[in-house]
This record gives C-alpha cells, structure tokens and sequence, in this order.
C-alpha cells in the first residue's frame, strides 16, 4: 500500500515514537524509508561581525544535532531490520523543508510526531505537524505521545 514512508524527526522522544511507527508499517508494507531532519540555515536577522559569528555557531550545533537525531533513526531502524536513507534538508520553515523532502523523495506517506502543545503555547510556538497536515496532498499519520 505505501511503497515510500517520510519520516520528519527533530531528535525528541516524540519523533522517535514516529520512527518506530514507520518501520513497523514498513515491515508489513515492504515500504522506502527516508528519514529527514530540517535545519532553518538562516534563523537570525542582522548584520555584522557579532551575527555572522553567531551565525557559524547555531549552524555548526544545528548540523551536529541533525546528525546527531539521524543517527539514532539509522541505529532504530536497523535494530527492526529496515533499510533506511536519510536526509538532512533546509528550509526557512521546517513544515516546507518536510513538504520538500516528500516531493523530492516521491513519499506516499508522512509519519511524524505531534508534541500535543495547546492553547497559548500552540499560538506562539506554531505547530509544523498541523502545518503539514494542512498542506501536504498524501496522507499523514500523526503520532502523538
């Protein structure tokens, strides 16, 4: 039923209980998986010395932290014996990094992580899962801890 499984981690506990809803139906599907995780190259604004500084280290910790979430996929994954390719994208949002991924990779299905934030919170902080719900025109599995 899906050939090819897209599976956005960030490195929280939550995304990993993503991960190991993939490889179960990529087990019963005989599913592709493709693991990405999105980094925001430009996060800040301004100019100087003091930002590009400070630029070099929020992409030098970002990138670390993406391999970091990546190799545990990799280790999860090959524990439940599924084959795994993964991919560390950037985008200015992370929900279009995901959206990308999907369309570059040709993935029928999205499992990904929802951390449940509410009210205020889901406000200020956004919600890339409902985002890529709203967005996405193949069907994603939402996993929730």
């Amino acid at each position: 039923m899906f050939k090819h499984i897209l599976v956005p981690v960030d490195g929280s506990p939550t995304s990993m209980l993503a991960v190991n809803q993939a490889a179960g139906l990529a087990k019963v599907f005989g599913s592709q998986v493709t693991a990405v995780y999105v980094i925001d190259p430009y996060p800040f604004t301004g100019v100087g010395a003091d930002f590009a500084y400070g630029q070099a280290q929020y992409l030098s910790a970002a990138t670390a932290d993406a391999h970091a979430a990546l190799d545990s996929v990799k280790s999860a994954m090959e524990q439940a014996g599924i084959p795994v390719d993964t991919v560390m994208g950037e985008g200015h949002s992370v929900h279009d990094g995901i959206m990308e991924a999907a369309k570059t990779t040709g993935a029928d299905l999205i499992v990904m992580g929802s951390h449940g934030r509410r009210g205020l919170e889901k406000l200020v902080l956004g919600s890339v899962t409902q985002r890529v719900l709203g967005d996405s025109l193949i069907p994603v599995l939402v996993v929730r801890q």
